[in-house]
């Protein structure tokens, strides 16, 4: 079963995630299928960028998202209908 999940990367204190693509089962930094976004909290204002189609033709294969990473598909969401008419 597959797992859309969050794997730490960055220096000590200064943490950087990568939303991934996994096998459920692999660890929290071992191997992954495919990357669809990151996810960095240090900055101010938080930086959030997923790929919102690579991530529904995953859940469409089966991939579950962690708690988590479902809250950070729901804001990315929220955000991006804001920037789009923004932009017109």
């Amino acid at each position: 079963m597959l797992a859309i999940r969050l794997t730490r990367q960055g220096a000590k204190k200064k943490p950087f995630y990568r939303v991934i693509v996994a096998e459920k089962r692999s660890k929290r930094d071992g191997k992954f299928v495919e990357i669809v976004g990151y996810y960095n909290p240090c900055r101010e204002p938080v930086e959030l960028k997923l790929d919102h189609d690579r991530i529904s033709y995953w859940l469409k294969c089966g991939a579950q998202p962690t708690d988590t990473v479902r809250s950070l598909i729901r804001k990315s969401e929220q955000q991006q209908p804001a920037v789009s008419e923004a932009g017109n």
